[in-house]
C-alpha cells in the first residue's frame, strides 16, 4: 500500500465532514497501538502483553439499534419485515453530527480487507476515536493492498444519537447505507458492533456475486476436507472448529463460492467464558500473547486474565488474528465443503445430539436457526432463552432468508455435501431440569459426523422433526441418543417435543411463500 502523507490521508476523509480532526493515525502497527492505549488509559496490560479493556454498558451487542438507509440500493432488496430503516435524511443528519462530534479529536484510520477471495474482498476503512478499537479490528480483518476504501466504518462511541434528531430508538446507533457503502457507529463502546457491521454489508453483497455468505467457522483436515459448522455465540461453533488435529480457516464468517470457502474475516472473536488451557488450549494460548485485545476479562493482582469472573459480563470476549492458533490457514480458503454441522443448544432438552439431515430439512434447520441465547451475548439476556434466528445470525441479514437458505439447498445438492444437527444443549430434562451434554461427547460426535461413520450406524426415523438418528455410536452414552429415553417423565417430553415441533412449523412455514417467489 502507498504511503500517503496527512494532507492526503485528511483530504480522503473530508467526505465525512471530518475537517477539524487534532490528528489521524493512519494504519499505526499493533505495538504502535498498543503504546497508544496504554498511554491514553484505554486498557490495561496482562501479564502476557494482552490488552484488556471494558466496554461499559454495552457488554454485547444492541440489535434493535441497527438501521439501514432507504434509498436505490435497499429499497427492492433489503428483508424490511425484520430489519428497521432510516431515512437518507436522518442519515445525512447523523453523520454531519456525527464530524461535528469528532472535531479537536485524534482519529484512528486502519485500511484493511474483508473476504480472502481476491475476486469479491472489500476494501473496508474503519475510523475510530480508540486506539484499542484500531487494534480490535487489525486483528479481526487483513492488511489491505487498497487505500481507497470500498467501505467505510465510523465508529464514535462517546457520541450520542439524538431520537428525535436522527430517528434512532435511543442513543446508541449502527446505521449502514449500502448506497454510500458507509457505516456509522455511536453510544457503543462494544467492538463486536464494527465486525458485524461489516458482515451485515457482505451478507448483502455476496449474494449479487453468486456467493453464499455464512455466519459459521470452518476448518479442514491434512487432506484439505473441509467442515462448516453454523450457529449462533454459544453454541460451541469457536471451540469445535479449533481443532488441533485440523487446520482452522475461520471461526465465525465466510463465504462459498462455486470453487470452495473463504474467511471474511483474518482474525477470530472468541466468547472466554471459563476458558482454560485444559479445554479449550488453542484460544487460551491466543488469549495470551501480544496484541489480543482481551474485551470485559476481569484481571487479578498480578495481571492475569481471570475467565472465570463473570463480574462485568458473561459475554467476556478475546480478538486475535488467525496466525495466534498453530497451524491456522494462513489464505483463509478452502475447498469445497465435505461436511456441515449445524450447531444447536436445545433449551428444552428435546433433541437428540446428532441427526443426519437431507438438505431439504437442512434448509428447513438453517432458515429456523434454533438455539437458545446465552446469558450476556446480547444485552438484557440474563437466563438462557430459546430462539429462532435465520440462518443462525438474523441480525446479520439484510436479504430474506429464503435467499440465503435456497443457495444453501442448492450447493450442498450440486456438490453432495452432508450435514448434520448436533444439539450441544441439554439432555435429560430441559434446563434447570437435565444437564448439558458433556464437551467430550460433542466433540466425538463431530468427529464421528466428519469421518462419514454416522450414516454408517443403524439410523431411526424421527417421525415427529423428519431426520435420521443414530441408534448406536461408539463412546456416546446410548440413552443421550434417544432423548425421550433419558427423560424420566416420557409424557412430559412429549409434550415438549411437539410444543417445539410447533413453533419449528410456524417459523418454516412463514418462510415458504417468499421462498416459492423468490424461486420462481
Amino acid at each position: 500500500m502507498a504511503v500517503l502523507e496527512d494532507s492526503e490521508i485528511r483530504a480522503q476523509l473530508t467526505h465525512l465532514g471530518l475537517r477539524w480532526v487534532n490528528r489521524i493515525s493512519w494504519n499505526a502497527s499493533v505495538p504502535a497501538l498498543m503504546q497508544e492505549a496504554v498511554a491514553r488509559h484505554e486498557g490495561q496490560l496482562t501479564h502476557a502483553g494482552a490488552l484488556a479493556v471494558t466496554t461499559g454498558a454495552h457488554t454485547g451487542r444492541s440489535p434493535q439499534d441497527k438501521y439501514i438507509v432507504t434509498n436505490a440500493a435497499s429499497q427492492s432488496s433489503v428483508w424490511w419485515e425484520k430489519t428497521k430503516a432510516l431515512s437518507q435524511t436522518q442519515f445525512e443528519t447523523l453523520k454531519s453530527d456525527m464530524a461535528v462530534h469528532a472535531r479537536l479529536k485524534s482519529l484512528f484510520v486502519q485500511d484493511l480487507s474483508a473476504g480472502a477471495d481476491p475476486a469479491t474482498t472489500l476494501s473496508t476503512r474503519v475510523i475510530t476515536e480508540y486506539a484499542w478499537q484500531a487494534l480490535f479490528i487489525r486483528n479481526l480483518l487483513r492488511e489491505s493492498k487498497n487505500s481507497e476504501p470500498q467501505l467505510t466504518v465510523l465508529c464514535l462511541p462517546s457520541f450520542s444519537a439524538n431520537p428525535q434528531r436522527h430517528g434512532t430508538r435511543g442513543e446508541v446507533v449502527i446505521a449502514i447505507d449500502l448506497q454510500q457503502k458507509l457505516v456509522l457507529i455511536g453510544g457503543t463502546h462494544y467492538a463486536g458492533e464494527i465486525k458485524k457491521a461489516v458482515f451485515t454489508v457482505m451478507n448483502h453483497l455476496l449474494p449479487e456475486r453468486g456467493v453464499l455468505p455464512m455466519h459459521c467457522s470452518a476448518n479442514m483436515n491434512a487432506e484439505g476436507e473441509v467442515a462448516l459448522f453454523f450457529g449462533l455465540s454459544g453454541t460451541g461453533k469457536t471451540t469445535l472448529s479449533a481443532d488441533a488435529n485440523r487446520a482452522l480457516i475461520g471461526d465465525d464468517e465466510h463465504g462459498w463460492a462455486q470453487n470452495g470457502v473463504f474467511n471474511i474475516e483474518g482474525g477470530c472473536y472468541a466468547k472466554a467464558i471459563n476458558l482454560t488451557a485444559e479445554n479449550e488450549p488453542d484460544i487460551f494460548n491466543a488469549a495470551n500473547r501480544f496484541g489480543t485485545v482481551l474485551e470485559n476479562v476481569v484481571l487479578d493482582d498480578l495481571c492475569q486474565p481471570d475467565f472465570a469472573n463473570v463480574s462485568l459480563t458473561e459475554n467476556t470476549r478475546v480478538a486475535y488474528p488467525l496466525d495466534a492458533i498453530e497451524g491456522a490457514r494462513a489464505d483463509g480458503r478452502g475447498r469445497v465443503p465435505s461436511a456441515i454441522i449445524m450447531l444447536t443448544a436445545d433449551a428444552f432438552g428435546v433433541l437428540p445430539p446428532v441427526a443426519v439431515l437431507t438438505p431439504e430439512k437442512a434448509m428447513d434447520i438453517f432458515m429456523a436457526g434454533y438455539t437458545a441465547k446465552v446469558a450476556g451475548t446480547e444485552k438484557g439476556i440474563k437466563e438462557p432463552q430459546t430462539t429462532f434466528s435465520a440462518c443462525f445470525g438474523a441480525p446479520f441479514l439484510t436479504r430474506h432468508p429464503s435467499v440465503y437458505g435456497d443457495m444453501l439447498r442448492a450447493l450442498m445438492i450440486k456438490h453432495k455435501v452432508p450435514c448434520y444437527l448436533i444439539n450441544t444443549g441439554w439432555t435429560g430434562g430441559a434446563y434447570g431440569v437435565g444437564q448439558r451434554i458433556p464437551l467430550a461427547v460433542t466433540r466425538k460426535l463431530v468427529k464421528h459426523a466428519l469421518a462419514g461413520s454416522i450414516e454408517a450406524a443403524p439410523l431411526r426415523a424421527d417421525t415427529l422433526f423428519g431426520f435420521a438418528v443414530p441408534e448406536r455410536l461408539p463412546g456416546v452414552p446410548g440413552h443421550m441418543l434417544n432423548p425421550r429415553k433419558s427423560w424420566r417423565d416420557k409424557q412430559a417430553y412429549d409434550i415438549a417435543a411437539q410444543s417445539l415441533k410447533t413453533q419449528f412449523d410456524a417459523v418454516i412455514d412463514s418462510f415458504v411463500v417468499p421462498f416459492q417467489m423468490a424461486a420462481e
